[in-house]
Protein backbone atom coordinates (compact mmCIF):
# COMPACT_ATOMS: atom_id res chain seq x y z
CA UNK A 1 0.00 0.00 0.00
CA UNK A 2 2.95 2.25 1.06
CA UNK A 3 4.39 2.13 -2.25
CA UNK A 4 0.61 2.04 -4.28
CA UNK A 5 0.67 5.57 -2.62
CA UNK A 6 3.84 6.57 -3.76
CA UNK A 7 3.80 5.89 -6.77
CA UNK A 8 0.12 7.47 -7.70
CA UNK A 9 0.43 10.63 -5.44
CA UNK A 10 4.49 11.24 -5.47
CA UNK A 11 5.66 10.18 -8.56
CA UNK A 12 5.76 13.72 -10.00
CA UNK A 13 6.75 17.09 -8.47
CA UNK A 14 3.90 18.86 -10.34
CA UNK A 15 0.65 17.55 -11.65
CA UNK A 16 -2.12 19.08 -14.04
CA UNK A 17 -5.56 18.67 -12.15
CA UNK A 18 -6.64 15.91 -14.13
CA UNK A 19 -3.33 13.91 -13.08
CA UNK A 20 -3.74 14.45 -9.50
CA UNK A 21 -7.47 13.91 -9.69
CA UNK A 22 -6.59 10.63 -11.16
CA UNK A 23 -3.87 9.84 -8.83
CA UNK A 24 -6.58 10.61 -6.42
CA UNK A 25 -9.31 8.40 -7.80
CA UNK A 26 -7.10 5.34 -7.62
CA UNK A 27 -5.31 5.92 -4.14
CA UNK A 28 -9.54 6.32 -3.36
CA UNK A 29 -10.56 3.38 -4.81
CA UNK A 30 -7.27 1.17 -2.97
CA UNK A 31 -8.85 2.51 0.39
CA UNK A 32 -12.24 2.07 -0.31
CA UNK A 33 -11.66 -1.82 0.51
CA UNK A 34 -15.95 -2.42 0.94
CA UNK A 35 -16.28 -0.85 -2.58
CA UNK A 36 -19.66 0.96 -0.78
CA UNK A 37 -18.11 4.74 -2.48
CA UNK A 38 -17.04 6.33 0.68
CA UNK A 39 -14.02 5.93 2.95
CA UNK A 40 -14.75 5.77 6.78
CA UNK A 41 -12.64 5.53 9.58
CA UNK A 42 -12.09 1.84 9.67
CA UNK A 43 -10.81 1.29 5.88
CA UNK A 44 -8.33 4.46 6.34
CA UNK A 45 -7.01 3.16 9.69
CA UNK A 46 -6.12 0.38 7.88
CA UNK A 47 -4.78 1.89 4.97
CA UNK A 48 -2.93 4.13 7.08
CA UNK A 49 -1.16 1.18 9.10
CA UNK A 50 -0.36 -0.73 5.63
CA UNK A 51 1.27 2.48 4.30
CA UNK A 52 3.29 2.58 7.79
CA UNK A 53 2.02 5.68 8.80
CA UNK A 54 1.87 5.61 12.56
CA UNK A 55 1.22 9.28 13.64
CA UNK A 56 -1.83 10.16 11.51
CA UNK A 57 -5.19 10.65 13.00
CA UNK A 58 -8.02 9.09 10.77
CA UNK A 59 -10.54 10.31 12.93
CA UNK A 60 -9.39 13.83 12.42
CA UNK A 61 -9.27 13.40 8.95
CA UNK A 62 -12.68 12.35 8.17
CA UNK A 63 -14.00 14.51 10.56
CA UNK A 64 -12.75 17.25 8.97
CA UNK A 65 -13.53 15.89 5.49
CA UNK A 66 -17.03 15.16 5.85
CA UNK A 67 -18.97 17.78 4.85
CA UNK A 68 -22.44 16.07 4.57
CA UNK A 69 -21.51 14.16 8.24
CA UNK A 70 -22.63 11.10 7.12
CA UNK A 71 -19.51 9.70 8.42
CA UNK A 72 -16.90 9.26 5.61
CA UNK A 73 -15.68 10.30 2.57
CA UNK A 74 -16.88 9.80 -0.44
CA UNK A 75 -14.26 10.94 -3.72
CA UNK A 76 -15.44 14.44 -4.10
CA UNK A 77 -14.58 14.90 -0.04
CA UNK A 78 -11.22 13.00 -0.43
CA UNK A 79 -10.14 14.47 -3.14
CA UNK A 80 -11.22 18.04 -1.80
CA UNK A 81 -9.43 17.44 1.65
CA UNK A 82 -6.26 16.70 -0.04
CA UNK A 83 -5.97 19.40 -2.27
CA UNK A 84 -6.58 21.63 0.67
CA UNK A 85 -4.03 19.97 3.15
CA UNK A 86 -1.85 19.31 -0.18
CA UNK A 87 -1.90 23.63 -0.56
CA UNK A 88 -1.26 24.32 3.96
CA UNK A 89 1.42 21.74 3.59
CA UNK A 90 3.35 23.60 0.54
CA UNK A 91 2.89 27.08 2.40
CA UNK A 92 5.28 25.44 5.25
CA UNK A 93 7.35 23.74 3.40
CA UNK A 94 8.13 27.21 1.71
CA UNK A 95 7.94 29.35 5.29
CA UNK A 96 11.44 26.26 6.02
CA UNK A 97 12.69 26.78 3.05
CA UNK A 98 14.23 29.89 3.66
CA UNK A 99 17.39 29.86 1.08
CA UNK A 100 14.73 29.22 -2.00
CA UNK A 101 16.42 26.21 -3.09
CA UNK A 102 13.40 23.95 -2.81
CA UNK A 103 14.96 21.35 -0.49
CA UNK A 104 14.90 21.89 3.62
CA UNK A 105 18.16 21.17 5.07
CA UNK A 106 19.33 20.33 8.69
CA UNK A 107 20.05 24.35 9.57
CA UNK A 108 16.58 25.12 8.20
CA UNK A 109 14.96 22.90 10.58
CA UNK A 110 17.20 23.75 13.18
CA UNK A 111 16.29 27.56 12.78
CA UNK A 112 12.75 27.17 12.14
CA UNK A 113 12.41 25.41 15.78
CA UNK A 114 14.53 28.36 17.38
CA UNK A 115 12.26 30.84 16.03
CA UNK A 116 9.71 29.07 18.33
CA UNK A 117 11.64 29.03 20.89
CA UNK A 118 12.34 25.23 20.79
CA UNK A 119 16.13 24.69 20.69
CA UNK A 120 17.51 21.55 19.40
CA UNK A 121 21.44 20.08 18.49
CA UNK A 122 22.34 19.76 14.75
CA UNK A 123 22.29 16.02 15.60
CA UNK A 124 18.73 16.40 16.43
CA UNK A 125 17.95 18.34 13.34
CA UNK A 126 19.92 15.68 11.33
CA UNK A 127 17.44 12.96 13.24
CA UNK A 128 14.30 15.13 12.45
CA UNK A 129 15.69 15.62 8.41
CA UNK A 130 16.35 11.61 8.24
CA UNK A 131 12.93 10.68 9.13
CA UNK A 132 12.08 12.77 6.50
CA UNK A 133 14.82 11.91 3.77
CA UNK A 134 13.82 8.85 1.20
CA UNK A 135 16.24 8.85 -1.32
CA UNK A 136 19.19 9.97 1.68
CA UNK A 137 20.67 13.13 0.43
CA UNK A 138 20.15 14.77 3.42
CA UNK A 139 17.99 17.18 2.33
CA UNK A 140 14.68 16.97 1.81
CA UNK A 141 12.02 18.31 -1.28
CA UNK A 142 8.62 19.28 -1.54
CA UNK A 143 7.79 15.56 -2.73
CA UNK A 144 9.44 14.33 0.45
CA UNK A 145 7.77 16.75 2.46
CA UNK A 146 4.48 15.86 1.38
CA UNK A 147 4.45 12.13 1.32
CA UNK A 148 5.72 12.47 5.02
CA UNK A 149 2.62 14.63 6.39
CA UNK A 150 0.04 13.99 3.23
CA UNK A 151 -2.09 11.87 5.94
CA UNK A 152 -0.60 14.11 9.10
CA UNK A 153 -3.17 16.56 9.83
CA UNK A 154 -0.61 18.86 11.21
CA UNK A 155 -1.13 21.25 8.27
CA UNK A 156 1.38 24.07 9.82
CA UNK A 157 4.78 24.28 11.57
CA UNK A 158 3.64 24.80 15.05
CA UNK A 159 1.32 21.45 14.63
CA UNK A 160 4.59 19.35 12.75
CA UNK A 161 6.50 20.33 16.05
CA UNK A 162 4.00 19.04 18.50
CA UNK A 163 5.13 15.65 16.81
CA UNK A 164 8.78 16.40 17.22
CA UNK A 165 8.08 17.14 21.38
CA UNK A 166 6.78 16.35 24.37
CA UNK A 167 3.02 16.94 23.92
CA UNK A 168 1.18 14.38 27.02
CA UNK A 169 -0.31 16.01 29.22
CA UNK A 170 -1.26 13.18 31.33
CA UNK A 171 -1.72 13.19 35.02
CA UNK A 172 -0.32 9.93 37.15
CA UNK A 173 -0.70 11.31 40.94
CA UNK A 174 2.18 12.94 42.82
CA UNK A 175 2.98 14.98 39.73
CA UNK A 176 4.99 18.25 40.12
CA UNK A 177 6.87 18.11 36.99
CA UNK A 178 7.18 20.81 34.55
CA UNK A 179 3.78 21.53 32.54
CA UNK A 180 3.80 20.94 28.59
CA UNK A 181 3.95 23.67 26.31
CA UNK A 182 0.99 24.58 24.35
CA UNK A 183 1.24 26.07 20.33
CA UNK A 184 -0.07 29.02 19.37
CA UNK A 185 -2.34 27.47 17.16
CA UNK A 186 -3.66 25.15 19.94
CA UNK A 187 -4.04 28.06 22.03
CA UNK A 188 -6.46 30.31 19.15
CA UNK A 189 -8.44 26.89 18.39
CA UNK A 190 -8.99 26.31 21.83
CA UNK A 191 -7.46 22.70 21.65
CA UNK A 192 -4.91 23.19 24.55
CA UNK A 193 -8.35 23.15 27.05
CA UNK A 194 -9.99 20.03 25.24
CA UNK A 195 -6.41 18.65 26.60
CA UNK A 196 -6.22 19.78 29.29
CA UNK A 197 -9.46 18.32 30.14
CA UNK A 198 -8.98 15.07 28.94
CA UNK A 199 -5.62 14.91 30.92
CA UNK A 200 -7.58 16.43 33.90
CA UNK A 201 -10.63 13.14 33.82
CA UNK A 202 -7.43 10.53 33.11
CA UNK A 203 -6.24 11.72 36.30
CA UNK A 204 -9.82 11.94 38.26
CA UNK A 205 -10.00 7.91 37.02
CA UNK A 206 -6.85 6.55 37.50
CA UNK A 207 -6.20 8.38 41.49
CA UNK A 208 -9.77 6.61 42.12
CA UNK A 209 -8.46 3.36 40.60
CA UNK A 210 -5.16 3.61 42.73
CA UNK A 211 -6.72 5.50 45.80
CA UNK A 212 -6.16 2.26 48.15
CA UNK A 213 -2.14 2.07 47.30
CA UNK A 214 -2.26 5.79 47.94
CA UNK A 215 -4.17 5.81 51.03
CA UNK A 216 -1.60 2.78 51.63
CA UNK A 217 1.28 4.98 50.83
CA UNK A 218 -0.19 7.59 53.53
CA UNK A 219 -0.98 5.06 56.12
CA UNK A 220 2.86 3.43 56.21
CA UNK A 221 4.15 7.51 55.79
CA UNK A 222 2.57 8.38 59.06
CA UNK A 223 2.29 4.90 61.14
CA UNK A 224 5.08 2.81 60.03
CA UNK A 225 8.14 2.40 62.03
CA UNK A 226 11.24 -0.04 62.93
CA UNK A 227 8.55 -0.96 66.58
CA UNK A 228 5.70 -0.67 64.46
CA UNK A 229 6.33 -2.63 61.04
CA UNK A 230 3.15 -2.97 58.93
CA UNK A 231 2.95 -4.95 55.92
CA UNK A 232 1.27 -4.57 52.65
CA UNK A 233 -1.23 -7.41 53.60
CA UNK A 234 -1.83 -6.62 57.36
CA UNK A 235 -2.44 -2.31 56.59
CA UNK A 236 -4.96 -3.57 54.01
CA UNK A 237 -6.86 -5.79 56.39
CA UNK A 238 -6.36 -2.76 59.36
CA UNK A 239 -8.22 -0.69 57.34
CA UNK A 240 -10.88 -2.37 55.89
CA UNK A 241 -11.43 -3.92 59.94
CA UNK A 242 -11.82 -0.61 61.02
CA UNK A 243 -14.18 1.32 58.47
CA UNK A 244 -14.96 -1.56 55.80
CA UNK A 245 -14.35 -1.76 52.09
CA UNK A 246 -15.29 1.59 51.03
CA UNK A 247 -12.81 3.38 53.70
CA UNK A 248 -9.71 2.07 51.32
CA UNK A 249 -11.44 5.65 49.11
CA UNK A 250 -11.50 7.81 52.20
CA UNK A 251 -9.56 10.90 50.82
CA UNK A 252 -9.76 10.45 47.25
CA UNK A 253 -12.61 13.17 46.86
CA UNK A 254 -10.66 16.09 47.37
CA UNK A 255 -7.65 14.24 45.68
CA UNK A 256 -9.85 14.08 42.69
CA UNK A 257 -11.37 17.79 43.51
CA UNK A 258 -7.81 19.54 43.11
CA UNK A 259 -6.58 18.13 39.79
CA UNK A 260 -8.43 20.63 37.79
CA UNK A 261 -7.50 24.09 40.17
CA UNK A 262 -4.32 22.71 40.48
CA UNK A 263 -3.74 21.57 36.06
CA UNK A 264 -5.26 25.53 35.15
CA UNK A 265 -3.34 27.11 37.74
CA UNK A 266 -0.41 25.19 37.38
CA UNK A 267 -0.91 26.04 33.49
CA UNK A 268 -1.42 29.50 33.38
CA UNK A 269 1.16 30.31 35.87
CA UNK A 270 3.77 28.56 33.50
CA UNK A 271 2.73 30.78 31.02
CA UNK A 272 3.21 34.11 32.64
CA UNK A 273 6.21 32.54 34.01
CA UNK A 274 7.97 32.02 30.57
CA UNK A 275 7.26 35.26 29.42
CA UNK A 276 8.72 37.08 32.33
CA UNK A 277 11.78 35.06 31.86
CA UNK A 278 12.37 34.79 28.06
CA UNK A 279 14.55 36.77 26.42
CA UNK A 280 12.86 39.85 24.07
CA UNK A 281 13.16 37.55 20.58
CA UNK A 282 10.76 35.30 23.20
CA UNK A 283 12.74 31.91 23.07
CA UNK A 284 12.84 29.79 26.20
CA UNK A 285 15.96 28.07 27.14
CA UNK A 286 15.67 24.99 28.97
CA UNK A 287 17.34 26.37 32.00
CA UNK A 288 14.86 28.78 31.56
CA UNK A 289 11.90 26.15 31.51
CA UNK A 290 13.42 24.61 34.19
CA UNK A 291 13.06 27.85 36.13
CA UNK A 292 9.13 28.79 35.12
CA UNK A 293 8.33 24.96 35.23
CA UNK A 294 9.30 24.96 38.81
CA UNK A 295 7.93 28.37 39.73
CA UNK A 296 4.55 27.32 38.17
CA UNK A 297 4.64 24.31 40.36
CA UNK A 298 4.94 25.79 43.71
CA UNK A 299 2.39 28.76 42.94
CA UNK A 300 -0.43 25.97 42.01
CA UNK A 301 1.01 24.26 45.32
CA UNK A 302 0.75 26.96 47.32
CA UNK A 303 -3.10 27.60 46.32
CA UNK A 304 -4.64 24.43 46.36
CA UNK A 305 -2.35 23.29 49.61
CA UNK A 306 -4.97 23.33 52.07
CA UNK A 307 -6.84 20.62 49.97
CA UNK A 308 -3.36 18.64 50.67
CA UNK A 309 -3.65 19.08 54.04
CA UNK A 310 -7.88 17.95 53.93
CA UNK A 311 -6.56 14.94 52.18
CA UNK A 312 -4.24 13.83 54.46
CA UNK A 313 -6.53 14.34 57.05
CA UNK A 314 -9.55 12.66 55.25
CA UNK A 315 -7.23 9.54 54.55
CA UNK A 316 -5.95 8.68 58.20
CA UNK A 317 -9.57 9.43 59.58
CA UNK A 318 -11.12 6.90 61.91
CA UNK A 319 -14.82 6.32 61.16
CA UNK A 320 -17.00 9.13 62.17
CA UNK A 321 -14.54 11.46 62.73
CA UNK A 322 -15.41 13.96 60.11
CA UNK A 323 -18.51 13.27 57.92
CA UNK A 324 -16.82 14.59 54.98
CA UNK A 325 -14.79 17.70 53.30
CA UNK A 326 -16.24 20.65 54.44
CA UNK A 327 -16.71 19.40 57.96
CA UNK A 328 -13.23 18.36 57.98
CA UNK A 329 -12.37 21.72 56.92
CA UNK A 330 -14.68 23.36 59.39
CA UNK A 331 -12.48 21.45 62.70
CA UNK A 332 -9.56 22.34 60.90
CA UNK A 333 -10.21 25.87 61.37
CA UNK A 334 -11.94 25.56 64.47
CA UNK A 335 -9.44 23.50 66.35
CA UNK A 336 -6.16 24.58 65.06
CA UNK A 337 -6.46 27.93 63.15
CA UNK A 338 -5.70 28.97 59.42
CA UNK A 339 -2.39 27.60 59.79
CA UNK A 340 -3.21 24.25 60.00
CA UNK A 341 -3.65 24.32 56.51
CA UNK A 342 -0.10 24.97 55.33
CA UNK A 343 1.25 22.22 57.87
CA UNK A 344 4.00 20.88 55.95
CA UNK A 345 4.21 23.85 53.19
CA UNK A 346 7.82 24.25 53.35
CA UNK A 347 9.31 20.55 52.49
CA UNK A 348 6.69 20.90 50.13
CA UNK A 349 7.86 23.03 48.26
CA UNK A 350 11.22 22.68 48.80
CA UNK A 351 10.48 19.06 47.16
CA UNK A 352 9.27 20.45 43.95
CA UNK A 353 12.68 21.53 43.03
CA UNK A 354 14.96 18.09 43.17
CA UNK A 355 11.65 16.44 41.24
CA UNK A 356 11.25 18.78 38.69
CA UNK A 357 15.10 19.13 37.67
CA UNK A 358 15.61 15.28 38.01
CA UNK A 359 12.35 14.42 36.38
CA UNK A 360 12.94 17.36 33.38
CA UNK A 361 16.26 16.17 32.56
CA UNK A 362 15.72 12.28 32.97
CA UNK A 363 12.93 13.04 30.55
CA UNK A 364 15.02 14.56 27.43
CA UNK A 365 17.51 12.05 27.94
CA UNK A 366 15.71 8.80 27.36
CA UNK A 367 13.57 10.64 24.84
CA UNK A 368 16.92 11.64 23.04
CA UNK A 369 17.89 8.23 23.65
CA UNK A 370 15.08 6.82 21.90
CA UNK A 371 15.36 9.40 18.67
CA UNK A 372 19.25 8.38 18.50
CA UNK A 373 18.66 4.69 18.09
CA UNK A 374 15.07 4.65 16.26
CA UNK A 375 14.92 8.41 14.45
CA UNK A 376 15.55 6.87 11.17
CA UNK A 377 12.38 5.12 11.00
CA UNK A 378 9.74 8.03 12.76
CA UNK A 379 10.94 11.59 14.22
CA UNK A 380 7.75 11.18 16.39
CA UNK A 381 8.01 8.75 19.39
CA UNK A 382 4.64 8.38 20.22
CA UNK A 383 2.82 8.34 22.86
CA UNK A 384 3.42 5.05 24.04
CA UNK A 385 7.31 5.93 24.20
CA UNK A 386 6.38 9.20 25.67
CA UNK A 387 4.47 7.52 28.42
CA UNK A 388 7.09 5.32 29.30
CA UNK A 389 9.81 8.11 29.41
CA UNK A 390 7.35 10.08 31.47
CA UNK A 391 6.75 7.58 34.02
CA UNK A 392 10.75 6.21 34.20
CA UNK A 393 11.26 9.94 34.84
CA UNK A 394 8.60 10.83 37.02
CA UNK A 395 9.70 8.05 39.06
CA UNK A 396 13.33 9.27 39.36
CA UNK A 397 11.99 12.85 40.24
CA UNK A 398 9.92 11.01 43.03
CA UNK A 399 12.62 9.08 44.82
CA UNK A 400 14.83 12.39 44.99
CA UNK A 401 11.90 14.46 46.60
CA UNK A 402 10.39 11.45 48.89
CA UNK A 403 12.12 12.09 51.98
CA UNK A 404 10.68 15.61 52.16
CA UNK A 405 7.06 14.60 50.77
CA UNK A 406 6.95 11.92 54.03
CA UNK A 407 8.38 14.58 56.34
CA UNK A 408 4.92 16.44 54.70
CA UNK A 409 2.65 14.34 54.93
CA UNK A 410 3.71 14.09 58.69
CA UNK A 411 3.71 17.63 59.31
CA UNK A 412 0.33 17.40 57.78
CA UNK A 413 -0.98 14.60 60.14
CA UNK A 414 0.41 15.40 63.32
CA UNK A 415 -2.35 16.95 65.33
CA UNK A 416 -4.93 14.22 64.26
CA UNK A 417 -2.29 11.85 65.56
CA UNK A 418 -3.39 11.20 69.76
CA UNK A 419 -0.41 12.31 72.00
CA UNK A 420 1.69 13.74 68.73
CA UNK A 421 4.03 16.70 69.58
CA UNK A 422 4.05 19.56 67.03
CA UNK A 423 7.35 19.11 65.35
CA UNK A 424 9.28 21.18 62.86
CA UNK A 425 10.39 20.07 59.78
CA UNK A 426 14.48 19.20 60.58
CA UNK A 427 13.35 18.37 64.20
CA UNK A 428 11.00 15.21 62.23
CA UNK A 429 13.94 14.13 59.88
CA UNK A 430 16.30 13.98 62.70
CA UNK A 431 13.60 12.02 64.42
CA UNK A 432 13.42 9.56 61.85
CA UNK A 433 16.37 8.90 60.99
CA UNK A 434 17.61 8.57 64.62
CA UNK A 435 14.84 5.87 64.84
CA UNK A 436 14.74 4.11 61.99
CA UNK A 437 17.29 5.05 60.04
CA UNK A 438 17.92 6.23 56.44
CA UNK A 439 15.55 3.96 55.21
CA UNK A 440 12.72 5.27 57.25
CA UNK A 441 12.66 8.19 55.09
CA UNK A 442 10.92 5.94 52.42
CA UNK A 443 7.74 4.21 54.29
CA UNK A 444 5.31 4.11 52.19
CA UNK A 445 7.32 4.01 49.04
CA UNK A 446 6.33 0.32 47.76
CA UNK A 447 2.91 1.35 47.54
CA UNK A 448 3.64 4.39 45.68
CA UNK A 449 5.79 2.41 43.08
CA UNK A 450 2.87 -0.18 42.69
CA UNK A 451 0.48 2.36 41.86
CA UNK A 452 2.53 4.10 38.97
CA UNK A 453 1.84 1.37 36.25
CA UNK A 454 -1.69 1.06 37.17
CA UNK A 455 -1.87 4.49 37.29
CA UNK A 456 -0.06 5.27 33.64
CA UNK A 457 -2.43 2.31 32.44
CA UNK A 458 -5.55 3.39 33.54
CA UNK A 459 -4.29 7.29 32.73
CA UNK A 460 -3.65 6.41 28.93
CA UNK A 461 -6.98 4.62 28.04
CA UNK A 462 -9.30 7.36 29.68
CA UNK A 463 -7.51 10.06 27.75
CA UNK A 464 -7.66 8.46 24.88
CA UNK A 465 -11.26 8.09 24.93
CA UNK A 466 -11.68 11.33 26.44
CA UNK A 467 -10.15 12.94 23.24
CA UNK A 468 -11.83 11.16 20.60
CA UNK A 469 -14.71 11.91 22.16
CA UNK A 470 -13.57 16.07 22.58
CA UNK A 471 -12.29 15.83 18.84
CA UNK A 472 -8.43 15.96 19.94
CA UNK A 473 -6.62 14.69 16.61
CA UNK A 474 -3.88 11.89 18.38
Amino acid sequence: MYQICRNLVFSKAHCSNGELGKSYQELFEKLDTNKDGKVDVGELKAGLSAMGVTFGSAEKIISTGDTDKNDGLDFEEFSRYLKEHEKKLLLTFKSLDKNQDGTIDYVEIKQALADLGVNITKEDAEKILKSIDVDGTMSVDWNEWREHFLFNPADNLQDIIRYWKHSTVLDIGDSLSIPDEFTEEEKKTGLWWKQLVAGGMAGAVSRTGTAPLDRMKVFMQVHASKSNKISLTGGFKQMIKEGGVSSLWRGNGVNVIKIAPETAIKFMAYEQYKKLLSAENGKVQIHERFIAGSLAGATAQTAIYPMEVMKTRLTLRKTGQYSGMFDCAKKILRREGFKAFYKGYIPNILGIIPYAGIDLAVYESLKNAWLSRYAKDSANPGILVLLACGTISSTCGQLASYPLALIRTRMQAQASMEGSEQLSMSRLAKNILEKDGFFGLYRGILPNFMKVIPAVSISYVVYEYMKTGLGISK
